[in-house]
């Protein structure tokens, strides 16, 4: 296979060529950039969620490219769906605890997200399932891992309600 832009984009750069679990992988590798790119980096969260808006309308367009004369419409080297659906939950911890750098409770928290996001990816509660049995283009890909993520997004407000 030629190795071009849209093999790259939609695989995180061979990411999701990884055999075992590239999805959990380019999730994790997710968690680190994003720690990276928020706590010594120190990126506004305004311009990543302005990148985060083009990667999603972007990989509409480039994962139909590329699952295009593919029968399998969700293949597994496919991971940038993971960068999205683990971004949205990172994205707004970093806005609601704008104020607090612990570098502990960040790191416990960015690791109960990537774990939380793995595990509504993987069983695919609805309306995950939804879009990931009804959308056979790149909307059911990439659309049940924003689900999965305001799961975890969902799960952690009422955490954070319950706890205080």
């Amino acid at each position: 296979m030629k190795i071009n832009f849209v093999f790259l984009f939609v695989t995180m750069f061979g990411v999701g060529k990884i055999s075992k679990i590239p999805g959990s992988i380019a999730s994790l590798i997710t968690v680190f950039l994003l720690f990276v790119l928020f706590h010594v980096i120190q990126i506004s969260i305004n311009y990543f969620l302005f990148f985060l808006i083009i990667i999603f309308v972007i990989s509409l367009v480039l994962i139909n490219i590329y699952i295009k004369d593919n029968p399998n419409k969700d293949p597994k080297e496919v991971v940038i769906d993971e960068f999205i659906g683990q971004s949205i939950p990172i994205s707004l911890y970093e806005i609601a605890h704008a104020t607090s750098h612990k570098q502990k409770e960040i790191i416990i928290a960015y690791f109960i997200m990537f774990v939380l996001f793995r595990i509504f990816d993987i069983i695919k509660p609805y309306p995950v399932s939804y879009y990931d049995k009804n959308f056979k283009n790149s909307i059911g890909v990439v659309m049940d891992d924003v689900c999965a993520g305001l799961y975890v997004v969902a799960i952690t407000v009422m955490y954070m309600v319950f706890i205080s």
